[in-house]
């Protein structure tokens, strides 16, 4: 796996800070006025978010949550407007590193925030990593990008997708499941997050009698649950989300499974969605950095805000887009809004201790938040958080060389 130390990055970022400072006649602009001008204007941001498909929910939110926190700062993060560029990546990971490019090269983004799909962030990864630009994850788990990808550049505001599945494996020994099925898309985040499960399940002496895959983004359920019914597990695990995870839920129901099979899953597969799926979620638990319920004077003051300012009751991704902003403006206030202080922003970044609607948490040195993870369980339209299922917990961060 490539090492990409912080010395690299910096002295390829010192080499392209120089190439973007020339004028149109090629000719060097002297230290000083380069950075007035870096500090004056707006910043250029990129969206990368999916905007249609299975995720266009998520992507919505995300969005939301970072115009949030925007707003809450009164349209200025470090002193400076934002100016935004958008690009719909459909959950599409063959497109990943085109739709980077558009907003790198043609756009000239400073800061790239994106994105839901794992798989699309793994292209994004190889755009930013080659190219330097400050990119903040609001969501895709995908544990190369802190782990054996991590670069200097490159934080995460979300979770990785080991860290929400590992707590469920000590929770179902709790629960007296010695027995599971585990159920998930058959893709990056799902097979990562399968991978949390089994590290904690199998260290609490728990059992997966079968892995089971679809391909992404297929809802077609029912030949699978056919199958868990006859396998006759103690529980069942899966990881789904977005519409995907509505239709799961009422296919479990209707197939019979629900309340005969406890199911279990990490937050996503609750979380958006309970609107649509009514009874079907009921009494479901998950395991999650977030949730509805947690009633903090924090908490309560940022649903309020982002329901009266978007007529939507928000969720783990409205959050996640949220403490994106408030990374970005953490860095950017500690710079006096000068973004191309490349060095100067990452460490402030990293020291950053945010105060999230979810619980403070800090940053770890894979830049992946050191945070709460919640037990939850749905009662009506809330996930209502139980308890903490574990207190701060850092992702393994496996082969991450960031030095």
């Amino acid at each position: 796996m490539t090492n990409y130390k912080r010395r690299d990055f910096l002295k390829n970022g010192a080499a392209l800070a120089a190439l973007s400072g020339a004028s149109a006649a090629g000719v060097l602009l002297p230290a000083t006025l380069a950075q007035a001008q870096s500090a004056a204007g707006k910043i250029r941001v990129g969206l990368m978010l999916p905007y249609t498909g299975t995720f266009a929910q998520l992507g919505v939110a995300i969005e939301n949550g970072f115009r949030l926190a925007l707003a809450e700062h009164g349209g200025k993060f470090g002193g400076r407007e934002l100016e935004f560029f958008k690009v719909d990546d459909e959950s599409d990971p063959a497109k990943a590193t085109e739709n980077a490019n558009k907003l790198i090269q043609r756009d000239k983004v400073e800061v790239l925030v994106g994105t839901v799909h794992s798989g699309v962030e793994m292209g994004i990864l190889k755009v930013v990593r080659e190219s330097g630009t400050l990119h903040i994850i609001p969501n895709a788990g995908a544990d190369a990008a802190t782990g054996g990808l991590c670069a200097p550049n490159v934080f995460r505001t979300s979770f990785t997708n080991w860290q929400p599945s590992y707590p469920l494996g000590d929770l179902l020994i709790k629960r007296g499941h010695k027995s599971a099925v585990y159920l998930t898309w058959k893709y990056g985040a799902g097979e990562e997050s399968l991978g949390g499960f089994r590290d904690g399940y199998s260290k609490a002496g728990g059992k997966i009698l079968k892995e089971m895959f679809l391909p992404f983004p297929n809802v077609e359920f029912q030949a699978l649950l056919t199958e868990i019914a006859a396998l006759k597990p103690d529980a069942v695990v899966c990881f789904f989300a977005g519409g995907g995870a509505a239709k799961f839920l009422r296919d479990y129901a209707a197939a019979g499974l629900k309340g005969k099979i406890p199911l279990y899953g990490s937050g996503f597969l609750t979380d958006g969605i309970l609107e649509a799926v009514g009874d079907a979620a009921e009494g479901i638990e998950t395991t999650l950095h977030y949730g509805d319920g947690i009633d903090t004077k924090r908490n309560n003051a940022f649903r309020l805000a982002y329901a009266k300012t978007f007529k939507l009751q928000p969720d783990v991704y409205a959050v996640q887009g949220y403490d994106a902003g408030l990374l970005l403006t953490a860095g950017l206030d500690a710079m006096k809004g000068d973004i191309a202080n490349k060095a100067g922003m990452i460490k402030a970044m990293e020291n950053v201790k945010i105060d999230s609607p979810r619980g403070p948490w800090t940053m770890s040195k894979a830049h992946n938040p050191i945070q709460d993870i919640y037990l939850r369980k749905v009662v009506g339209k809330e996930n209502k958080v139980m308890g903490v299922a574990h207190k701060a917990l850092a992702d393994p961060a496996r082969g991450c060389k960031m030095a």
